[in-house]
């Protein structure tokens, strides 16, 4: 449940979030890749199954924080972050869907909120 927010997301209510993380760096493996995306959706199951079937208000870091897009996202980009700099590269973003036209990204430094307008 979002706390303080005004709206019927304060009531209890779900998502099916869709999780996409981006990482960066100035320079390629001696293999030419940036990663082997085995090991960057390892991390990303790791950090993504403390979320599976969880009320997200249970989890610590939500005790004190709404469990809003915009704070999965920041959590995700936060332990994502920790995993990819004993690698030497950057997390460039984490984009959060919370439906197929409400995402939103976190860039470390800012937050971008998307909406797709119904027709």
């Amino acid at each position: 449940m979002l706390k303080e927010s005004g709206g019927t997301c304060e009531k209890l209510h779900g998502h099916n979030f869709i999780v996409e993380v981006s990482i960066c760096s100035s320079a390629l493996t001696e293999a030419g890749i940036l990663i082997d995306f085995r090991i960057l959706k390892q991390w990303a199951d790791e950090i993504l199954t403390e979320f599976d079937h969880k009320y997200l208000n249970d989890i610590s870091y939500f005790k004190d924080t709404s469990p809003s897009s915009e704070n999965v996202a920041r959590f995700i980009y936060d332990r994502i972050a920790e995993k990819v700099k004993k690698s030497n590269l950057d997390v460039s973003r984490v984009t959060v869907w919370e439906s197929e036209d409400a995402r939103v990204s976190y860039y470390g430094n800012g937050y971008a909120r998307y909406s797709k307008p119904k027709r």
